[in-house]
């Protein structure tokens, strides 16, 4: 049902909205609005000081969500949506913006910040009317923001650590969600509630009918309307055949009413129902943009992983930017091939392209070079050349279990690397996701107490390096399999203490483990079916002594509860996936590994987040 009728005259359009946020997409779904999601790839790094108020940096952030949407799928199918809604929701105390934090500290910072005082929720919304003239994409942009004032009760220290603890405040502005377990932090709201939740969705209806109901002559509302219009007043918005394609709602609006002046306004038309001119109009169901992104999502990633291979932004680091043909000099491929090639990392945000060439993005310089710091460059690699191939096999997986998928893709099922070749690309990848992680892992609880930790499969030493570092007194073993330690010495970081650090080959299901206070296993569990996990834990607390501990790092499963963020879900309902194509192991929830855990005689078991992609369980031993 259609609760606003302004909402309503939207139905035959293309419309689309630019956030990731559910609980936006909850507000204006029960308003009865149709929409696709695209999350914006534009990154929040505006220069705050250079706004002049609170609110115009909100509605500048929320704007280039908007047209990046907007811009990005133009290019990429060649044609862009009706309408794309952008927004921002930030929240101001004493002048200073709070976005989300970045980790538990910064929660604390913020909402101690907020404790006992007001502050402002301020929410910019854009509505972008998009056209294609001669395949240029033209845009005409509306946008306000919404103010609301919220008073914090005074809140115990204690309280404000509870409701960190609950990993709510950690995709909020401002740190509090108002309309889940933070709504007990707050005393009172003045302004619009929903403006807090995320969406004012009062004044976007309001916006909406000066877009779309132009006032009459003598119209009592004026031009500003304070009040969103009954159904009857609104001119019809569908497209009438022969109208030369311009949208009524933003080009010439014409007369009020009916075709003499004076005379009764139509109604709009129904599911089923006549438009101005007499003919019959069909409800439309929505584009299906997110259907279409999935189906053509394998191009995107094959497009990555080739630019990887040849290593065109290794290339174009330390010499960009470079024109295509420059390139393909340098990567030693056709001028035609690596310009499309180009183009298509463009058009994926990988690369700017200007006058002067091609020329790497942040993220792109951060990750995607093959010897940078943070690099992802193996893990693009491995995919491209292991991964992708157990995936064409998808299907005969799926029928007939991963041996025959592993069989088909040419893996010899008694063999875990099939070359030194082999180990190496893997090698690269996991230390790659390591670096990524590593400290994340290391933080997520206070270690200080242990003095010797073994991380079975630690493979590079990547977590190792992390811990010893953030743990001075900490000497660290790294065990795993031969042909990983044979290689490791050539991923050790030049400049780095590893006196602390050393390296013991061994299979931890049938050799003697380390003696360690502390036992890590890092991205482990998942590749091991339950049975085998059983024989690894019982392995480990039989060599753990009274009051030493084990830490088991994993990406969030599919049921856990913080299912927020729509590219996290994606990534979660993937895992089954990899593992049914990559062993016999199946992705686990935090509260399935702490029963393990306790059923392994370990107590006092917590979990923490690590970063956006692990969840880490730490269990001690109990005393027999």
């Amino acid at each position: 049902m259609v609760l606003c009728p302004v909402i309503g005259k939207l139905l035959h359009k293309h419309v689309v909205l630019a956030s990731a946020s559910p609980r936006r997409q909850e507000i204006l779904s029960n308003a009865g609005l149709r929409f696709e999601v695209v999350p914006s790839r534009f990154k929040e790094k505006l220069c705050k000081a250079s706004f002049p108020t609170p609110s115009a940096y909100a509605v500048e952030t929320a704007k280039q969500k908007a047209l990046e949407v907007a811009r990005r799928m133009h290019q990429k199918d060649l044609r862009a949506p009706d309408v794309v809604i952008g927004a921002d929701t930030i929240v101001t105390i004493g002048g200073l913006i709070l976005e989300k934090p970045v980790d538990k500290q910064d929660a604390y910072r913020m909402l101690s910040r907020l404790n006992g005082k007001e502050h402002s929720v301020f929410t910019g919304v854009v509505i972008v009317h998009c056209s294609d003239r001669d395949g240029r994409l033209h845009t005409e942009v509306l946008d306000f923001y919404e103010e609301t004032t919220v008073k914090f009760s005074e809140l115990s220290e204690e309280l404000l650590w509870e409701y960190i603890d609950s990993g709510e405040p950690m995709d909020k502005a401002g740190g509090y969600g108002i309309q889940a377990l933070g709504g007990m932090l707050v005393e009172h709201v003045r302004g619009d509630f929903l403006n807090v939740v995320g969406f004012p969705l009062n004044h976007f209806c309001k916006k909406l009918a000066q877009l779309y109901c132009p006032p009459c002559p003598g119209d009592a509302w004026g031009a500003e309307r304070d009040s969103i219009p009954a159904v009857d007043t609104f001119e019809d918005l569908s497209d009438v055949e022969g109208g030369g394609g311009s949208d009524p709602a933003w080009g010439d609006r014409g007369s009020c009413g009916g075709e003499e002046a004076g005379a009764a306004p139509p109604p709009a038309p129904g599911p089923r129902d006549t438009d101005l001119n007499g003919a019959v109009e069909e409800k439309r169901p929505p584009f299906p943009t997110g259907l279409l992104e999935l189906m053509e999502g394998f191009k995107a990633s094959k497009a990555l992983f080739t630019a990887c291979k040849l290593n065109v932004f290794d290339v174009l680091r330390d010499q960009g930017p470079l024109k295509a043909v420059d390139i393909a000099r340098k990567i030693n491929a056709s001028v035609r091939g690596t310009g499309r090639l180009l183009e298509a990392c463009a058009a994926l945000g990988l690369l700017h392209k200007t006058d002067a060439g091609y020329s790497n993005t942040e993220a792109a310089d951060l990750h995607l070079v093959s010897d940078g710091a943070h690099s992802l460059h193996g893990l693009a690699v491995y995919n491209d050349s292991h991964v992708w191939d157990l995936f064409t096999h998808l299907d005969l997986a799926a029928r007939d279990g991963a041996e025959q998928a592993r069989g088909a893709a040419g893996m010899k099922a008694d063999r875990l690397f099939q070359s030194a070749e082999t180990t190496l690309l893997f090698m690269r990848a996991m230390h790659g996701l390591s670096k990524l992680t590593a400290r994340d892992v290391a933080t997520a609880f206070d270690l200080s107490r242990f003095t010797s930790a073994c991380d079975l499969g630690g493979c590079t030493g990547a977590l190792a390096h992390e811990l010893a570092r953030e743990y001075p007194r900490l000497q660290v073993t790294v065990f795993d399999l031969p042909d990983i330690i044979e290689h490791a010495r050539a991923f050790q970081p030049d400049g780095q203490r590893t006196e602390h650090i050393r390296f013991v080959p061994g299979d931890f299901f049938t050799d003697a483990l380390p003696r360690a206070q502390l036992y890590v296993l890092s991205r482990v569990l998942h590749d091991w079916p339950d049975d085998r996990v059983h024989h690894l834990l019982t392995r480990i607390s039989s060599c753990c002594e009274p009051g030493g501990g084990v830490l088991v790092a994993e990406a969030a499963a599919m049921e856990e509860e913080e299912a927020a963020a729509a590219a996290a879900a994606r990534r979660r309902g993937l895992q089954p996936l990899g593992a049914l194509l990559l062993g016999a192991g199946r992705p686990r929830s935090a509260r399935e590994l702490g029963q393990l855990l306790r059923r392994h005689g370990f107590r006092d078991v917590r979990v923490a987040p690590a970063g956006d992609l692990l969840r880490v369980v730490l269990g001690t031993r109990a005393a027999p």
